[in-house]
């Protein structure tokens, strides 16, 4: 399926720009997938076997956050275009809405000094009283972790649990993704960066300093996932597994098109989009450890790919040119 494509993905790990790869295709329901690699390099080299956890980083916006925001705006208690300060009144600003946080077009800015040493309180406290959007709000697509963070707190609002809690009872039990976490078990992770200043390998715990110190109110990173249930997500938003759970599926196909106030961002709802060569929108999303998703719901094509890009250090930049010729190739080849 896809040789190209399929070869590009055993190059990540064959050029050494990955330790190793886990990834799937799907088309028309037919599967391909693959577990390629070294779970780790140091301290000592281990292969990579499947059913491993990954720290997913971001996707946990798209998988978690963003369906639970959904949820709000299908059942009236808020509105997509109503601004966020009427929900939290903490924050300073009176122009941002629930649309601007979930299509990154916020132009939240500032600067919060010595913000990765904060703890959890502290840092949403900076969050409120140092942070404002500017002058490109609505107009200009800016991604940034704070959008994600501030939805997490709507969230609680309504919830009055920790937004990490309330992802598990309403997204990952009803999906029945039995292999997605916020707490995974240390020797079935895929460890991260190797970090001294953290005490070594970083494995099992979240590899994003803001997650690490907001712990269960952070609704940007934070989740673990298998290649397997990533798999049942992508096929969830394709329509092919468990239809009208979590979302309805007028929702679900309302996410394959541009979202933005002026419907010229190239950003849904939660996603990034991206385009086929005939001009079909595709879901996709990234994480900072090196995983990714992209879904076609028109053709039913998807491929999920899980890497640890960032082990054993952060400073891998050529992954980041490496998984973009391959999303490219992806969207050129999947049409033939």
């Amino acid at each position: 399926m896809n040789p190209q494509t399929t070869q590009m993905l055993h190059d990540l790990v064959s050029r050494k720009i990955v330790p190793g790869v886990s990834y799937a295709m799907l088309h028309h329901g037919q599967l391909q997938a693959e577990t390629l690699g070294a779970r780790q390099l140091i301290p000592e080299k281990e292969p990579l076997i499947p059913g491993l956890y990954y720290d997913v980083a971001s996707l946990t916006k798209v998988v978690g956050t963003t369906p639970v925001i959904l949820q709000l705006v299908e059942t009236g208690q808020i509105g997509l275009d109503q601004e966020i300060k009427q929900l939290l009144p903490r924050f300073q600003d009176d122009k941002v809405t629930i649309r601007h946080l979930l299509t990154h077009t916020s132009a939240i800015g500032g600067y919060i000094p010595n913000r990765d040493q904060l703890d959890g309180p502290d840092l949403l406290t900076a969050i409120y009283q140092q942070l404002h959007s500017g002058p490109l709000l609505g107009k200009k697509v800016v991604y940034s972790d704070i959008n994600m963070i501030l939805l997490g707190q709507i969230i609680e609002r309504f919830y009055k649990r920790p937004v990490q809690d309330v992802i598990t009872s309403e997204v990952l039990k009803p999906l029945g993704l039995t292999e997605s976490t916020f707490r995974p078990p240390r020797t079935e992770c895929v460890p991260t960066e190797f970090d001294p200043q953290r005490g070594g390998l970083i494995q099992g715990s979240v590899h994003d300093p803001k997650a690490a110190s907001l712990g269960k109110q952070c609704g940007s990173a934070g989740l673990f996932m298998t290649l397997n249930d990533l798999l049942k997500y992508c096929q969830w938003l394709l329509g092919q597994f468990l239809p009208n759970t979590v979302l309805s599926e007028k929702t679900v196909l309302s996410l394959f098109a541009d979202q933005t106030t002026l419907k010229n961002g190239g950003r849904s709802l939660g996603f990034d989009l991206r385009y086929t060569p005939q001009g079909t929108a595709c879901l996709y999303h990234t994480g900072f450890t090196g995983t990714f998703l992209l879904v076609d719901r028109k053709e039913q094509d998807a491929l999920a790919v899980l890497t640890n890009r960032i082990h054993p250090s952060a400073a891998n930049l050529q992954f980041l040119k490496a998984r973009d010729q391959l999303v490219l190739q992806y969207l050129r080849e999947k049409g033939h």
